[in-house]
C-alpha cells in the first residue's frame, strides 16, 4: 500500500507515525520545528487520513506498509517516532526491521495489550448523522455529548471532510477500526530489539505504569523513559515545547 505522507525540512530523516483516529495532519507544527534539524516524514497509516481504506488492519500490515515507504523513498536509516498506535507500529517494525533504525521515540504507548477505553469516542463518532449534519459546530456540539475534553473533540474533528458541497465525511475507516479494536490493543510480540529507544510518557496518563517499566526494558534493553510534567496521553499536543526538547535532546545527541 502507497502511503500519504508529507514532507519538511532537510538532513538526516525522521518518520513520524499518528496515533489511533490520528493523521499526519496533527504533526504539522511539530514537523515544522524537527524540520529545522531533520527531513521530516509525517505519515498517514492505513485506514488514516489521505492513506487507502483496507479491511486488514493489523500490525504486521502496517509494518509492512512502513517498509515499502522506506523502500520507495530510498531510506536506508532513519529515525522513528510513533504515538499510541502508531509507537506501537514503530515497535513492531524494529522488531522486524532494526537495521533501518538509528533511534527511535515512542509517545506515551507500552508493550503491553490494553483493555477497551474507547468506547465514549466511538459512541460520539457513532453519534455524528453526517448526511444530515451541516456544519463542524453542529457536529462539536453532539460529540461534547459523548466526549467531555474539548482536546479530544477537536482532535477527532480534524477527521472530517468535505465530501462534496454540504455533505461531511470520515477521513478514517470507521467501521474496520472498530472491527479490529482487540488487535489494535494487543501486546507487542516478545523479542528483542537493541534499536536505542526513548520512551516517552505523560505525567498524567496511565499508559505506562511503573510496574511496566521492567517488561519494557527486558524488549528494549537499550531503552531511556523520560516523563514529560502536566501531560496525559496526548502529551506532544498539551506540551509541545517539552515533548520537542525531549525527542531532540534524544535523537540529537
Amino acid at each position: 500500500m502507497e502511503l500519504y505522507h508529507q514532507e519538511c525540512g532537510e538532513g538526516f530523516p525522521l518518520v513520524v507515525l499518528h496515533g489511533l483516529f490520528g493523521s499526519s495532519d496533527n504533526w504539522h507544527t511539530l514537523a515544522q520545528r524537527f524540520g529545522s534539524f531533520f527531513r521530516v516524514y509525517c505519515v498517514d497509516l492505513r485506514n488514516h487520513g489521505r492513506s487507502p481504506w483496507d479491511e486488514v488492519h493489523s500490525y504486521e500490515a502496517m509494518v509492512e506498509d512502513l517498509y515499502v515507504f522506506f523502500n520507495r523513498h530510498g531510506l536506508q536509516k532513519a529515525h522513528l517516532l510513533g504515538h499510541s498506535m502508531g509507537g506501537k507500529v514503530a515497535m513492531h517494525f524494529a522488531q522486524r526491521h532494526p537495521e533501518l533504525l538509528d533511534k527511535m521515540v515512542i509517545a506515551d504507548m507500552g508493550i503491553k495489550a490494553y483493555p477497551m477505553h474507547h468506547q465514549h469516542i466511538l459512541a460520539g463518532i457513532h453519534a455524528l448523522d453526517l448526511p444530515n449534519i451541516r456544519s463542524r459546530s453542529e457536529a462539536e456540539k453532539i460529540l461534547s455529548l459523548h466526549v467531555e475534553a474539548a482536546g479530544v473533540r477537536q482532535f477527532l474533528l480534524k477527521n472530517l471532510h468535505w465530501v462534496t458541497a454540504g455533505q461531511l465525511g470520515w477521513r478514517m475507516n470507521v467501521s474496520v477500526l472498530e472491527r479490529e479494536m482487540p488487535k489494535i490493543l494487543s501486546a507487542l510480540p516478545q523479542g528483542v530489539s537493541w534499536t536505542p529507544t526513548l520512551f516517552l510518557r505523560g505525567e498524567l496518563s496511565n499508559y505506562i505504569l511503573t510496574e511496566d517499566e521492567n517488561a519494557i526494558e527486558e524488549l528494549f534493553p537499550d531503552s531511556m523513559l523520560q516523563t514529560i510534567s502536566n501531560a496525559g496521553h496526548w502529551l506532544h499536543a498539551e506540551q509541545p515545547v517539552a515533548f520537542f526538547d525531549a525527542v531532540m535532546g534524544y535523537c540529537l545527541r
